[in-house]
C-alpha cells in the first residue's frame, strides 16, 4: 500500500514527468497545424461539394480562424513562440523545467529627459519668416498670437470670422 503513493524515478534519480508535462508543446504545434489544414484546405472543398450536391450557388468559404482579424493565429503564434523560447532555455540550462530569473541592468538606460548631444543642432528658420528667426524648439513656450485690430474678438475667446464694426473715431478701419 505504501508503494502506490511513491513517485516513479528515472535512471538519473529525478522524478519522472507526466506525459502531458513533456508533450504539451508538440501537441500544441500539431493541433495548430491540424486546425489550419482543416480550415484552409479541407473545409473549403467540403463546403463547395455540399453546395454543389444541394444544387445551390457556390459561394466562397470564409475561414473560421481568420474571423476577428486573425486573432486566433496571432495568439497561437505567441503561445508557440513563447513555448519554443522556454524549451530552448530549458535545454540550454540543462533542466527539465524552466526557471527564469530576471536581473536588473547594471547601468540605467538613457532617457528622453536629458539629451546626450555634444552640441545642439542648428535650427532651421520658421515657416514663412522673412527675418530668418528660428522656430521655437520642442517644449518651448509658443509666441503670443498677433492680434489684428480689424477683426472682432469672439465671445468664446478666439478671433471671430466677422469684421469689427467701423468706429466713429476711424471710419477707414
Amino acid at each position: 500500500m505504501a508503494d502506490e503513493n511513491k513517485e516513479v524515478e528515472t535512471v538519473s534519480g529525478k522524478p519522472a514527468e507526466d506525459w502531458m508535462a513533456r508533450k504539451w508543446r508538440p501537441m500544441m504545434g500539431w493541433t495548430y497545424m491540424l486546425i489550419c489544414f482543416l480550415d484552409m484546405a479541407i473545409f473549403p472543398v467540403l463546403w463547395s461539394l455540399l453546395q454543389a450536391i444541394l444544387h445551390q450557388p457556390v459561394t466562397q468559404w470564409n475561414p473560421l480562424t481568420l474571423q476577428g482579424a486573425g486573432l486566433f493565429h496571432i495568439s497561437m503564434g505567441a503561445v508557440l513562440g513563447i513555448a519554443a523560447y522556454g524549451r530552448t532555455q530549458e535545454k540550454l540550462g540543462g533542466a527539465s523545467t524552466a526557471t527564469t530569473t530576471v536581473t536588473a541592468p547594471a547601468a540605467p538606460a538613457p532617457s528622453f529627459g536629458t539629451p546626450s548631444f555634444a552640441s545642439a543642432p542648428a535650427q532651421a528658420p520658421a515657416f514663412g519668416s522673412s527675418t530668418g528667426s528660428v522656430a521655437p524648439g520642442f517644449g518651448a513656450v509658443p509666441p503670443a498670437p498677433v492680434q489684428d485690430p480689424a477683426y472682432a474678438q469672439s465671445p468664446f475667446g478666439g478671433p471671430s470670422k466677422m469684421r469689427a464694426p467701423k468706429s466713429q473715431d476711424n471710419p477707414d478701419a
